[in-house]
């Protein structure tokens, strides 16, 4: 069995992202309601975090609730909101015991008002630690992020802000959600489901992507393992050749 030994520590990933998929299915297997799945998914949630703290990953950010997952069953979304203030509460200490600064990304206005107060409240009794930023994308899409940019962007530029030509890449990034963050060089999606699902279109332009068979209630220690390793031992060239880079 893996274990974080096996990792090998001048090669880890500045910044990783995980789409957290399968909570639904893993509970119907078992005969039980989707949100049985989603309450076992937080165990799974604090293991990754804790692991990825001791390896000492500078970046992890978790899709907790996508723009999308509005559309999902009024029961469903309730109890996702429930769990979000309830494990928010119980996860402070660990939080401030592993140096992890928490932060959120997404239209967090859209959140009830409970979950965005429990939410402010940790980021801020966080935001002195210097280990590892964990960011929750809560209520986020990556495409009206980039909506929202652009509309952001266009404004400076009508208003004599900011010129057309001098709009590049890094003045894209100041006005994305994730502007305080490097881009993914590791995207993780567990249930075996081989898509992006609107989640840091722009971030993950060179991200090495991993995509594993099995629902996040299940994710350990050692799949997260086996995710680093395989990332570890991919070549990443950013369009050059291997010869360039050797």
């Amino acid at each position: 069995m893996l274990t974080l030994e096996d990792v090998n520590k001048d090669r880890l990933p500045k910044h990783v992202a995980i789409i957290m998929d399968g909570n639904g299915r893993w509970a119907k297997q078992r005969g039980k309601l989707r949100v049985f799945g989603h309450e076992n998914g937080v165990d799974a949630v604090r293991k990754t975090v804790e692991s990825c703290a001791k390896l000492q990953i500078d970046f992890l950010t978790l899709y907790a609730f996508s723009t999308e997952n509005w559309n999902r069953p009024k029961l469903e979304v309730e109890t996702l909101m429930k769990l979000l203030v309830s494990s928010l509460r119980k996860e402070l200490d660990t939080l401030n015991k592993n140096n992890i600064r928490l932060r959120a990304i997404g239209n967090i206005n859209t959140l009830p008002s409970k979950a965005q107060k429990e939410l402010s409240e940790v980021i801020a009794k966080t935001e002195k630690n210097s280990g590892m930023t964990l960011t929750l994308a809560l209520s986020y899409g990556s495409r009206e992020e980039l909506k929202t940019a652009i509309k952001e962007i266009s404004s400076k530029v009508k208003n004599n802000i900011i010129s057309l030509e001098n709009i590049d890449e890094a003045v894209i990034n100041t006005h994305l959600y994730t502007h305080f963050m490097p881009d993914v060089d590791l995207l993780i999606r567990t249930s075996g489901e081989c898509r992006i699902s609107n989640f840091l279109l722009w971030q993950i332009a060179y991200a090495e992507l991993y995509f594993i068979d099995v629902f996040w209630p299940d994710f350990s220690e050692h799949h997260l393992v086996e995710a680093i390793l395989s990332y570890q031992n991919r070549e990443r060239r950013f369009g050059k050749t291997s010869e360039q880079l050797n």
